[in-house]
């Protein structure tokens, strides 16, 4: 039986199709039927099927017979699927058509628009049907989010966007090929490499709380922006009160003590402040521990380089437990701990390795969302807006958002070039050093390219000094510069830049003596003027 009637579909406004309606499943589609092991369920599959679908007079645009041409529609097959969609699902489509229309087609043409609501929609489909995402939940917004993207992602890249009833059909044939395919890849690349902040440049996500209404919709919802900007100001404070937080002098019992004492309380019913407590006590005892542990070789000791496999087996064993602690530190830690990671590498002469962790940890300190401690170089909204993106505890956030500046004991040796440095604080009863995250990076970067690639050491030294020399209070605490500039001096020293070294220790004295190097400071320009002194 053959019916003619009339199909609305809404988009913006209605579309109005005269077609044909036929109650038997098109025999190009009896595929997909097979394909529905695990979604849709079975009652709307057959449901579906025993629909059938319909026959539009839509013909192929580059074909030679567009005016005689019918084309199969499954809009009713579809609108069956969209109300089957869980509520994670329904508003991953959702965001999907947000950010196509404010992000992906912005001020772009009607005839550049290769991508429409309908490519958007046959992705959540694809992506449903083959399991890509174990679990569809409004906390794992983003993920479903940012996997749906990258199929769209490939799809161009590819050229090929398979039609969800029958792959065989491209629905990038007629449009989405040669220099306009070309065009848009670029354009989502571009979005792409901008990761899942690119979302806050829709004008509909970045000015109102749409992420917490959608993933709570009978929450009542807080759309006072101070107010909530108000609610991160006090999760920072809790933050610097927790990393404002010292264990006693760390030695092997100490740490110990306190690695027991967290075994024993974890196990507990513990508040996320409790748990946040606890993880930052673990990243602060497991990297003493780790380089209490491993004592790296002093540079002015006598020590000879063994091949014998039994040294190397030994040294093997001996590093392995320090690394295993260090990486352990990091996951309870926030993104500044991986540097405790970096630095180890390059004590056991593994350059590669560490420059590989800094690259990483540049990578994340980049996002426009991460919160310095006892810093003000940061953006409340976006910090904001990312925690209600993510929906995760705040354990996971510290892990991902949050950074500082990284605290060296004076107590423990970690690398041989700041002994002189931790010495002096001793001397003077400072408890350690505080060296800024970025000044961290640089320093280490001198240290390891100076090995394996000397052109880039001096793009690292020179990345330091424009640092040290030209901020002004957004990376480096006024407190930290007196150790900043007794950094950049340092890696200017092993470079043999000895001029340049001596100008930063100089600069050194001048600043606000928080760390009492002064003493070490005076020693390098003594060493430093001795050297000088010997090459004239």
């Amino acid at each position: 039986m053959v019916r003619v009637v009339v199909v609305f579909t809404r988009l913006v406004e209605f579309d109005a199709a005269l077609c044909f309606v036929s109650d038997i499943w098109p025999p190009p589609a009896s595929k997909w039927i097979d394909r529905c092991h695990s979604w849709p369920p079975s009652f709307i599959l057959n449901d579906i099927v025993g629909s059938g679908c319909h026959f539009v007079a839509i013909g192929h645009k580059l074909g030679k017979h567009a005016d005689k041409e019918w084309r199969i529609s499954f809009s009713l097959a579809e609108q069956k699927l969209a109300y089957s969609l869980n509520h994670c699902q329904f508003l991953t489509y959702g965001l999907l058509k947000l950010f196509l229309k404010e992000s992906i087609n912005e001020e772009l043409s009607e005839g550049d628009k290769l991508l429409c609501s309908y490519h958007m929609k046959t992705a959540v489909f694809w992506v449903i049907q083959q399991n890509t995402i174990p679990r569809w939940h409004p906390q794992n917004l983003l993920q479903c989010f940012w996997v749906c993207f990258k199929l769209i992602l490939k799809w161009v890249y590819e050229g090929v966007c398979p039609n969800f009833f029958i792959p065989e059909n491209n629905m990038f044939l007629s449009n989405t090929h040669g220099e306009a395919q070309n065009k848009l890849f670029i354009r989502l690349h571009k979005l792409y490499e901008k990761g899942i902040a690119s979302l806050l440049h829709c004008p509909s996500i970045r000015s109102n709380c749409v992420i917490t209404v959608l993933q709570n919709p009978r929450q009542s919802i807080d759309t006072d922006k101070h107010r909530l900007i108000s609610k991160v100001l006090f999760e920072k404070e809790l933050l610097n009160e927790l990393y404002s937080y010292r264990i006693p002098t760390p030695d092997l019992h100490t740490c110990m003590r306190f690695l027991n004492a967290v075994d024993k309380v974890i196990v507990l019913p513990l508040t996320q402040c409790q748990v946040l407590l606890l993880k930052r006590v673990t990243a602060i005892v497991l990297p003493n521990t780790a380089f209490i542990l491993y004592k790296p070789p002093i540079v002015f000791a006598p020590f000879e380089v063994s091949t014998s496999s039994v040294v190397n087996k030994q040294v093997y064993i001996a590093n392995k437990t320090p690394s295993y602690m260090l990486k352990l530190a990091a996951k309870f830690g926030c993104i500044s701990d991986m540097l405790f990671i970096a630095m180890f590498y390059y004590n056991t002469l593994r350059y590669k390795e560490a420059i590989s962790v800094l690259e990483m940890t540049k990578v994340k300190l980049a996002q426009p969302y991460v919160m310095y401690i006892h810093h003000s170089s940061y953006n409340a909204v976006w910090y904001m807006f990312h925690q209600s993106l993510g929906g995760q505890s705040w354990s996971t956030n510290m892990r991902h958002d949050v950074t500082c500046d990284n605290e060296l004991d004076n107590h423990v040796c970690y690398i041989n070039e700041l002994v002189p440095e931790q010495q002096s604080g001793l001397q003077c009863g400072s408890p350690g050093l505080i060296i800024p995250s970025y000044v961290f990076i640089h320093m280490l970067e001198v240290l390891c390219y100076r090995h394996v690639d000397p052109v880039r050491t001096q793009s690292a030294l020179n990345d330091l000094q424009d640092l040290v020399q030209h901020d002004q209070g957004e990376y480096i605490d006024i407190r930290f510069r007196d150790i900043s500039w007794q950094i950049l001096g340092i890696c200017q020293q092993v470079t043999g830049n000895h001029q340049a070294a001596l100008y930063s220790y100089q600069q050194s004295l001048r600043q606000i003596p928080y760390h009492n190097i002064q003493t070490a400071t005076l020693m390098r320009i003594q060493e430093i003027m001795a050297l000088m002194n010997r090459n004239q």
